[in-house]
């Protein structure tokens, strides 16, 4: 499928989907949104996929926002559509099977923050800087700020930063555990490529089913977490893989996982 802009590669087990709208650091408007659910779920359905790396085109932005100047006018009903249009793209991003990884490599405010929290792990460049600054404009995120960043962050520093607007830098943002770890701008991608190498090697199933328990069980209580993880568990070892995994750690040997 061809983008306008967007850009998905897949090199082996890892897919990378880039943003490229440089010029306007990558701001999100309707197209982009409607190419980003398309590259998704084309990732989603490709065989063989097991992490999928999300970045921004150019050296300023990860993605700068939602695109201002094609909503400055929109009519309330206009709005409403196009904050579902974001959430659909955050939504199948959170569903995918396989871990997500958002290399922010510049500003990611407003509905590029969102893109970010969408994303299993982000790592970010010293250069990234971080933000929700919609009260600015007199709005509120649209795309799922008001709801994931309190999960990352904590309830009383997402209301500081919803409520203020402020932007953040990378270090702000990691000492808030907003991101995982601060790199050079030229480390970035290369230690999230690593990473998301690291997850690919690993039991693909097993990968999975992890992803899926943490997520399932993160409003449980404890009590059903461990049952949801006691069953997920349980199950695993009625794979390939598991019996591949195991029979190579007792040889001592590599072992060669096919997702079955």
């Amino acid at each position: 499928m061809g983008f306008e802009t967007i850009r998905l590669e897949v090199e082996g087990a890892v897919a990378t989907l880039t943003v490229d709208r440089p010029k306007a650091l990558n701001a999100l408007n309707s197209k982009a949104l409607e190419e980003l659910l398309a590259a998704v779920t084309q990732v989603h359905q490709q065989s063989g996929v097991r992490v999928l790396l999300v970045t921004g085109a150019g050296e300023k932005a990860f993605v700068a926002g939602a695109d201002i100047a094609q909503m400055a006018n929109y009519s309330a009903e206009e709005a409403l559509a196009f904050s579902r249009a974001g959430h659909k793209v955050m939504a199948a991003l959170e569903a995918l099977p396989f871990p997500t990884i958002a290399a922010v490599n510049g500003f990611a405010l407003g509905g590029g923050c969102e893109l970010a929290l969408a994303c299993d792990l982000i790592y970010a460049s010293e250069k990234a800087k971080f933000g929700l600054p919609e009260v600015t404009l007199a709005v509120i995120p649209g795309f799922g700020g008001t709801q994931r960043l309190a999960r990352r962050t904590g309830l009383s520093r997402a209301k500081e930063l919803v409520y203020t607007g402020e932007m953040i830098d990378a270090s702000k943002a990691k000492e808030y555990h907003l991101v995982l770890e601060v790199l050079p701008v030229d480390k970035l991608l290369g230690h999230c490529r690593e990473v998301a190498g690291k997850i690919a090697s690993r039991g693909p199933l097993a990968v999975t089913k992890a992803k899926t328990v943490i997520a399932q069980g993160w409003d449980l209580d404890l009590a059903a977490g461990n049952e949801l993880e006691s069953q997920a568990f349980g199950s695993l070892f009625a794979t390939a893989d598991q019996k591949e995994g195991m029979q190579a750690f007792l040889e001592k040997r590599a072992a060669a996982f096919k997702g079955l």
